[in-house]
C-alpha cells in the first residue's frame, strides 16, 4: 500500500513539474489574453503554441498513472505560471476556489477546523493552529504538524490553495491526513470528519487582576467587528491592562488589521507599501481611540503578515511589550486580482514597511522578551500549562 502511494504521489508530482516546465514558457499574457496581442515581443507565438499541443498530445498518449482531462491540463498551465515566479504566495484559482476563499474571508467554510500555511524549510503544507472545538482539535492536531499526505496523495510540491482543496470537503466526509510530528519517530495518521465551520476569530476573557485577553487568530473581514466588541467588553469589565495573542496567527486582509490597529495605535503612520515601481501607499491612524492601557503582545514563529503588521506598529510605537519568539518574516503584501472567466489570481505586489521603515521579510520581528514555548507542558493531558502566557501575565503585571 505505501509503495502504491509513493508511486501514485511521484507521478503525479512528475506530472506537476511537466506542466510546470510548460507554464515556465507562457508569460501572464496567457491569463490576460483578451488584452494581450499574440505578437510582437509576446513568448506565446505559434512556435510555444505548437509546443504546447505536442505536450498535450504526449501527455494523453502516453502518461502512464493518471487520465488527465483537459480541464486538469489547462488549469495546470495557468497554476505552472504563476509556479514559475518561484514565490509560493503567488497562486492561481479556479472559479470555485476564489468562492471558497471569499467564503473563508467572512469566517465561514466546511473542513476540519485547522489554519494551515506552508512551511519554509519543507515545503510542506504545515498545521498552523487549530480552531476550538473542531474536529481538528478533537482529532489532537497541533501547531507546527506537517502534513506528508492527504488520503492517498503525497503532498509535497502541491501549493497551499491545492493542499487545504484536498482537506476541505462536503460536510459529513473525512479526510486521512499523514502527519510528520516533532519529537515522534513514525508517520502518525489519522482520519477526521469533515463539517461546517465557523470561525470565531477573535477570543476574549477577562483574567484575575482587571487583565483583558484578546486572541486574534486571524484577520479576516469579520474579525473587525469582533475585535470591537471584544474591546468594548473588555473596557465595560473594567480593563487595566489587556494582552493581546497574535500567536499562529497567519496574517490574512491588510485593511482588516488597518481598521484593527486604527483601534490601538497614536496618531501616525500604522504601515506603508512600495510596489514594484516605488510607488508609496501610506496607511494612517488619526490617534482618537489609542489604547490608554499597559499592553502586551504574544508572538510566535507562525505569527505572519497582517500579525507582524500590528505586532511591528506596536513595537515601533512603544505602545506595548511584545513576549515570545521571532515571528515568521513575511514582509511582502498579495493581492486577488480577478480574471474575465471567474477565476483568479493572487499576486505578490508589493513590500511593507512599519512605521520606522523596518522590511521585516525574511528575518521577522525579534520580541522585547523571549519566552520559548513549552510544548511538553501545554499538552500535558492532566495539568495543561502556557508557558508563554504566564510570562505575558508577568510583564503585563509588571506594567500596572
Amino acid at each position: 500500500m505505501e509503495n502504491e502511494r509513493g508511486r501514485k504521489g511521484w507521478g503525479l508530482f512528475v506530472l506537476g513539474l511537466v506542466i510546470g516546465l510548460l507554464a515556465a514558457l507562457i508569460i501572464t499574457s496567457v491569463i490576460f489574453k483578451q488584452s494581450v496581442s499574440l505578437s510582437g515581443d509576446s513568448l506565446v507565438d505559434a512556435r510555444v503554441v505548437e509546443k504546447i499541443e505536442d505536450l498535450e498530445n504526449l501527455i494523453h498518449s502516453r502518461f502512464y498513472l493518471a487520465e488527465m482531462t483537459d480541464e486538469e491540463l489547462e488549469q495546470g498551465i495557468y497554476r505552472g505560471m504563476l509556479r514559475a515566479l518561484n514565490d509560493p504566495y503567488s497562486e492561481y484559482y479556479t472559479t470555485e476556489e476564489l468562492k471558497e476563499l471569499m467564503d473563508q474571508s467572512e469566517g465561514i467554510y466546511y473542513g476540519i477546523g485547522a489554519h494551515v500555511g506552508l512551511d519554509k524549510e519543507t515545503s510542506l503544507p504545515m498545521i498552523k493552529s487549530v480552531i476550538e472545538g473542531t474536529p481538528a482539535e478533537e482529532a489532537d492536531l497541533r501547531p507546527n504538524d506537517l502534513i506528508y499526505m492527504v488520503d492517498d496523495e503525497a503532498t509535497y510540491g502541491l501549493s497551499l490553495t491545492e493542499a487545504v482543496s484536498l482537506i476541505k470537503g462536503p460536510e459529513g466526509t473525512k479526510v486521512t491526513l499523514t502527519l510528520i510530528r516533532e519529537g515522534v519517530s513514525d508517520y502518525l495518521e489519522v482520519t477526521i470528519p469533515r463539517k461546517k465551520v465557523e470561525s470565531p476569530t477573535v477570543n476574549f476573557e477577562m483574567l484575575d487582576g482587571g487583565m483583558a485577553y484578546i486572541e486574534i487568530t486571524e484577520f479576516d473581514d469579520v474579525t473587525v467587528d469582533q475585535f470591537a466588541e471584544a474591546l468594548a467588553m473588555a473596557k465595560g469589565s473594567g480593563m487595566k491592562g489587556m494582552i493581546l495573542d497574535l500567536r499562529a496567527n497567519p496574517g490574512g486582509s491588510l485593511s482588516a488589521v488597518v481598521e484593527i490597529a486604527r483601534m490601538m495605535l497614536p496618531e501616525g503612520l500604522i504601515v506603508y507599501t512600495e510596489d514594484k515601481a516605488g510607488k508609496r501607499s501610506e496607511y494612517s491612524c488619526d490617534g482618537k481611540r489609542e489604547l490608554q492601557v499597559p499592553l502586551v503582545v504574544l508572538i510566535d514563529g507562525n505569527s505572519a503578515s497582517a500579525s507582524e503588521i500590528l505586532a511591528g506598529a506596536i513595537q515601533d510605537y512603544k505602545l506595548g511589550t511584545l513576549v515570545g519568539t521571532t515571528t515568521f518574516g513575511k514582509g511582502i503584501v498579495q493581492q486577488v486580482i480577478a480574471m474575465n472567466d471567474g477565476s483568479a489570481i493572487k499576486l505578490t505586489i508589493s513590500s511593507y514597511f512599519t512605521p520606522k521603515g523596518r522590511n521585516i521579510h525574511g528575518t521577522g520581528i525579534e520580541p522585547d522578551v523571549e519566552c520559548l514555548f513549552d510544548g511538553e507542558a501545554y499538552y500535558d493531558e492532566e495539568n495543561p500549562y502556557d508557558n508563554q502566557l504566564e510570562k505575558a501575565k508577568e510583564v503585563l503585571k509588571g506594567m500596572l
